[in-house]
């Protein structure tokens, strides 16, 4: 077995596309519309889905936001060097929920993230 994607409900799905491409440095994998379904897909990561996990944005025709739930955390992407990585995502737009640092309790160095629909995104450090 493996994990082959998470999925995200957004308000927005070009907006989506922009952030996870442009501010998170992913790549648009491909895409789906299903106008008798009402909705369309996007599939973003920075590997193709047979060689890694992606995100499915999924986007329900006339929801612009959904409420965020007490059961979901986050998305952790693993980068060599979290201050580099949070000064490319600032100078991109994205927005820093926390700076890097320490995690509490420990010494691996995370910051975190919010996309354009409020998910959380933890950056971990994974330099050795």
């Amino acid at each position: 077995m493996r994990l082959l994607h998470t999925m995200l409900r957004v308000g927005d799905l070009e907006r989506s596309i922009r952030f996870y491409t442009d501010v998170m440095g992913m790549r648009l994998l491909r895409t789906t519309d299903r106008p008798d379904q009402k909705y369309s897909l996007a599939f973003v990561g920075y590997d193709t889905e047979d060689r890694a996990s992606v995100i499915e944005l999924t986007y329900n025709y006339g929801v612009d936001r959904y409420e965020m739930g007490g059961a979901f955390g986050h998305i952790a992407i693993g980068v060599p060097d979290c201050r580099a990585a949070c000064e490319r995502i600032r100078a991109s737009g994205g927005a820093i929920t926390r700076e890097p640092g320490p995690v509490k309790g420990g010494t691996t160095v995370i910051a975190f993230v919010t996309d354009p629909d409020g998910y959380k995104i933890e950056l971990i450090e994974t330099r050795h």
